[in-house]
């Protein structure tokens, strides 16, 4: 698999990512393993988790992987912070929580350090630079080689960024941002994107795949074993069930059959191929679903393809994203 920068920085990483969102909760022992085997055996590098995903079963899955089944220097390991599990406050950006979360999250991975430590969302109530801080602490104890954000908009990536470099004694710098990004969900090209090119920060769409949307397994009705029929994540998919996404995913499911692919190449083909992005990340339930992901390798879609894409999911951008003066 073809291996890109992410950012402006000497680490590379596969141009797609395995994520594992539903491990330890959908995904059991098993089928993990058999992702991550399949997965480095493509060529992937790039394993991105989160200390809660599945309460912090899918880091303790994947240490035990790590352990056994495919050597540890082989990969490239994402894990994120800051989420926590209160209705009050979703987010703690706070450097206690941070920097305990993060040991959390080396013993559960059964590691001394992680390859990219991510901020998984701004927290509005803890200063910025204690934030950043936390992040340069990390870095530069050698628990994390690298560092970057989640869902960050444009002007707290911008502003973190800028603080990073203006900030006396701070070596740290934001080497990605991960953001759902797709064909069914392009806010991301309004500042976050303009932004994160400017700044030399690689993107990490999340959700490459509309949620499953894309894949057009959703045009006649539900499936039984879909995200879409599950208690806990149909919330995520009812939203892009609407019309405007069903004409996106017709003109996926045309481009597909013009091709002589799968509606699911030419998505993920799409996403994967925009500037600034480095890496989709791709959560698949199943090695099948996997497997499915990593057969778009060798596609790249045709020009007029992208065009006609990129204009059936175009989002509306007026004032101030426009030139005003033209306006």
């Amino acid at each position: 698999m073809e291996q890109r920068h992410l950012g402006r920085t000497g680490l590379r990483v596969s141009r797609i990512g395995l994520g594992t969102l539903t491990w330890g909760r959908d995904t059991g022992e098993e089928a993990a393993a058999g992702q991550v085997k399949a997965f480095w055996e493509a060529g992937g590098t790039l394993v991105d988790t989160a200390d809660v995903y599945g309460g912090g079963e899918s880091e303790y899955l994947l240490g035990r992987l790590l352990a056994g089944l495919v050597p540890r220097r082989d990969l490239v390991i994402a894990t994120k912070a800051g989420s926590v599990p209160d209705p009050d406050r979703r987010f703690d950006g706070s450097r206690g929580h941070l920097l305990a979360a993060l040991d959390a999250s080396l013993e559960r991975l059964g590691t001394d350090h992680v390859d990219l430590w991510q901020v998984h969302a701004f927290d509005p109530r803890t200063p910025l630079e204690e934030t950043l801080q936390a992040l340069d602490l990390a870095v530069s104890s050698g628990r994390a080689r690298y560092a970057g954000v989640s869902n960050f908009c444009g002007w707290q990536l911008a502003k973190a960024a800028t603080w990073q470099l203006a900030a006396p004694g701070v070596r740290t710098r934001l080497a990605s941002t991960q953001m759902e990004y797709s064909l069914l969900q392009r806010g991301v090209e309004r500042e976050v994107l303009p932004a994160a090119l400017d700044l030399g920060i690689g993107l990490l769409p999340s959700s490459p795949l509309g949620r499953g949307v894309l894949t057009g397994k959703y045009r006649d009705g539900t499936p039984a074993d879909s995200r879409g029929a599950s208690a806990t994540l149909a919330a995520l998919v009812d939203p892009y069930l609407d019309e405007a996404a069903g004409r996106i995913v017709d003109a996926v499911v045309t481009a597909a059959h013009g091709l002589g692919v799968t509606p699911l190449q030419v998505a993920l083909a799409w996403i994967r191929d925009r500037p600034g992005v480095v890496a989709p990340v791709v959560g698949a339930r199943t090695s099948a679903q996997l497997a499915a992901a990593l057969s778009v390798e060798s596609l790249s879609l045709p020009e007029e393809i992208r065009r006609a894409l990129d204009d059936v999911s175009a989002p509306v951008h007026r004032y101030p994203d426009q030139d005003w003066s033209t306006l």
